[in-house]
Parts: structure tokens; sequence; C-alpha cells
């Protein structure tokens, strides 16, 4: 009996991923299992999550809570800051960046992609946060990725409600291209909610163009399990991850 075709590849064939030959053989698997309707299924999930987060509206929403737009009231939820909009974020992001150095691309040859997360302390220096570090509602933290020769990239997370985040890129699509040169802060920081137990980051990484949705989907899938704060996701060939697991307490 032949397998049934795997989700990361219905997944590459709707981003339009594969090469024609390929994507021609997939979808002929695909009628001929009856799977038509999961491509289907999969765009219509991908037009409901841009829907959800388009690029004009989520502006205003950052300055809002950003305090540009009157005063912020106490939220259960995430929080998006907007650096450049208000002084108080501005120090958020004030990470400790490597600084560009001759041959430093050359050096960080043998060094995986990863992410670093730094936590803004009030009137004190960002304090950098290794896996498996205590973090509590209302931190401000801002991440930062190290591409080390990878050329595209994702960061999303999960909590430990099961809420998806997607952080780069924030609009969704295709996956960041990804500087180079030491760490790169992400434009953005963020504020953790009261969501229990965990908050779990990851950075998806490739050297070709992928689709942000399927990194967004597979941390939907160890959510959906209860495995978000132990299992890797379940990636297509090609694609590289790397996680950093912080613990909530309070």
């Amino acid at each position: 009996m032949t397998p049934r075709t795997p989700d990361w590849l219905v997944e590459r064939l709707r981003a339009g991923d594969l090469p024609s030959g390929e994507a021609e053989r997939v979808r002929a698997r695909l009628e001929a299992e009856g799977g038509l309707g999961r491509l289907e299924a999969l765009r219509a999930e991908d037009a409901a999550f841009a829907a959800a987060h388009p690029p004009g509206p989520a502006l205003g929403e950052i300055r809002r809570r950003a305090g540009l737009l009157g005063p912020q009231r106490p939220s259960a939820r995430r929080r998006v800051i907007l650096p450049a909009l208000a002084a108080a974020a501005a120090a958020a992001v004030a990470v400790v960046l490597l600084p560009r150095q001759p041959g430093l691309d050359a050096r960080l040859k043998g060094m995986a992609p990863h992410l670093e997360v730094h936590r803004q302390r009030p009137g004190g220096e960002p304090e950098a946060l290794p896996a498996g570090a205590p973090v509590r509602a209302g931190d401000l933290l801002q991440l930062s990725y190290v591409a080390a020769g990878a050329s595209y990239g994702v960061v999303v997370s999960v909590d430990g409600r099961g809420a998806v985040t997607l952080h780069l890129p924030e609009g969704g699509g295709r996956a960041a291209e990804l500087r180079r040169g030491g760490a790169v802060a992400l434009a953005h920081a963020y504020q953790l909610d009261d969501a229990p137990g965990f908050e779990r980051f990851f950075l998806v990484t490739g050297r070709a163009p992928f689709d942000a949705s399927t990194v967004v989907r597979a941390a939907r899938r160890i959510a959906a399990l209860g495995a978000a704060e132990t299992a890797p996701l379940d990636l297509p060939p090609g694609l590289a991850q790397q996680a950093v697991l912080l613990r909530k307490k309070g």
C-alpha cells in the first residue's frame, strides 16, 4: 500500500516550492489517493492566517501598545513593541550585538544558526537568557538570530497554552532573508503574557527560500499533540531548526 502523501510535501506543493515535474507527480499522487481536499484546506488556512495578520493594521496596534495612542492598560495578551516609536521600547532592544569585524563571517562558518534571547532589566543592561532560564509574565524579551551561513529563516514561538506566534517574518509569506555578520536583533521586542509553564522559541533556517506557513503548521501540530515543550518540529528535508526553551514562573 502506498503511504499517504506527507503533510510537508503537500505544503511545499501549495507554496510553489517544488520543481514543475515533481509538483505534477505530487498533485497526481494526491488526486489518486483522494487528497486534493488537503491542498484546498491548506490554501484556506493560509488565507485565514494572512487575514488575521494584515501588515497595515498591525502597525496601528503596535503604536497603541507602545503607548502612543493613549495610556496602556494591563493585558494578559502578548504585547509587541516597536522600538523606533517609544523611548521606553528603545531601551528594550539595546541588545549586545557582535560588531562587524573583518573575517567575522569566516569565523562563524563552524557555528550552527541559533537564537539569542535577552531580557530587559529595569534601569540595567539587557540580560542574556540561556536555555531553561526562568521568565515571568510581563518580561520584555529581545530575540536575535545568528545566521551562521544560512540564507533564509523563520522564527516562531509556542507557549504553555499551545498558542503559536510568528516573529519573523512578521507579515507571513516567504521566510526572511537573513543578514550576516553576527547576532541580528529582530525589529520588535516582545512582552510575555501569562501563559503558564514555558515559552519555546524556534529558529528554522534553510539555504533556499521556503514558506513561513510550513513552520507555523509544524508548530501547531506539536502544540495540538501536547508536545510543544520537548518535541522537534516535523519539517521538510533541507530545513534546520534550533530551539530555546524558557521556563515560566509565577
